[in-house]
Parts: C-alpha cells; structure tokens; sequence
C-alpha cells in the first residue's frame, strides 16, 4: 500500500508539473504575442490581417499617384508591354473571383515577387536623373520598401490561413515565386521609365484588386 500510495503522490506531482510547464509556455506565447502591460493588445485575426496589407497596398498606390502621376503625353498611348505581361492573370473581377485560393494567393505573392529586383534597380538608375527632385527620388526608396513590406505581410496572412485550413499547404508552383521575379527582371530594365511605372502602377493595382477579392471569399459575411 505504501508503494501504491507513493506512486500516486509521483504520478500527481507529475502530472501538476506539466500542467505548470503548460501554463509557463502559453504564457510565454501570450507575452510574444502582446507586450507586457498592453491591456489593448489582442491576437490577430485572419480579417486584421487581410485589412492590414489591404490599407498598406493602398498607401502604395496613394504615393505613386502623388509623386508619380501619368503625364498627359502617356494618355491614350497604345497598352504597352510589361515585364509581367507572360504572367497569366485573370480578366477581370468576376475571372479572379472564380479563381481557387491557392491560386489567388499564389498570384498576389508572384506579382511582388515579380517586382523585387526591378524596383531596386530602377531606384539606383533614377540617382542620376537631374530632373526628378529630392523628394520623389526619396518616395521611391519607400515605394520599393513598402513593396517588400506588403510582401512580407501578405506572406504572414498566408501562413495563417494555412494554420487555420483555410488553404492548403502547398501551393503549387510557390517555390518558382521566388524566381519569378529573377528570371523577368531583365525585360524590366529595357523599359522606359514611363513604362515602368505605368506597369508597376496596374500592377499594384491588381494585387490591391486581388487582395480584395481573396478576403471577400474568405470572409464573404463582410457582403463585399
């Protein structure tokens, strides 16, 4: 009896010992999550997530329209050939609506991986341009950082997404995004500058566009 009893008192102590790891690492979890003594702070949910990178994509196009407007000479030009022209997308909201998850996702991550390497080799060509002042050569840095930011997020709503099941975990075709960028980045220095920004701006223009749409099939009780 002794024994049995003694086994009992080893197999509670045992039992509140990981009850107080436990405790110890949700607390810890909670603590990285929200700093101390944030009474404010709370979890971050998937629609949080989706309006964070939706509000800093439009801070993108906002900047681009203030610093670098279309002149009056590029209305009415014929459409002009992008480096991300290849780069099948949907026409139109309704084509994008019907598209899978996956492939949205998958799509939005690909057009600013697409972007990455031309956008930091256009900033350092536009150095040396006397026409353009201080301001906007500084706004294009920030452009370009923004850029990566919005990746950055889009990525981490991506993850959560697939946390939650929302989508799957492998999206196909997602490693080549990270060489999708690399491999047209060539074809994006041989546009003029005009041309540049004006396929950056449709460009963004689409990930604003198809972020839009991807939380709306998400979360379709928003009604938008």
């Amino acid at each position: 009896m002794g024994r049995a009893r003694a086994a009992r008192r080893a197999g509670a102590a045992a039992a509140l010992a990981l009850l107080w790891l436990l405790a110890r690492a949700a607390a810890a979890a909670a603590r990285a999550a929200c700093p101390p003594g944030d009474t404010g702070c709370r979890l971050l949910t998937v629609s949080d997530l989706f309006d964070r990178v939706i509000r800093h994509s439009g801070r993108i196009h906002a900047e681009l329209e203030k610093y670098f407007p279309p002149r009056g000479n590029e209305l009415g030009r014929p459409a002009r050939k992008c480096h991300t022209s290849r780069m099948p997308t949907p026409k139109g909201k309704e084509l994008a609506q019907n598209l899978p998850r996956e492939e949205l996702t998958h799509l939005i991550l690909k057009l600013l991986q697409a972007w990455k390497e031309p956008l930091s080799h256009f900033n350092h060509h536009i150095e040396h341009h006397q026409e353009l002042s201080d301001d906007s050569l500084s706004k294009a840095k920030q452009i370009s950082n923004m850029v990566h930011e919005l990746k950055t997020g889009v990525e981490k709503v991506t993850e959560k997404m697939q946390s939650m099941g929302i989508i799957s975990n492998s999206l196909n075709g997602m490693a080549s995004s990270e060489t999708a960028g690399l491999s047209i980045s060539n074809e994006a220095d041989l546009m003029s500058d005009s041309d540049f920004i004006h396929c950056f701006r449709r460009d963004s223009n689409k990930v604003q566009s198809y972020l839009k749409i991807l939380k709306c099939r998400i979360m379709p009780e928003n009604s938008c």
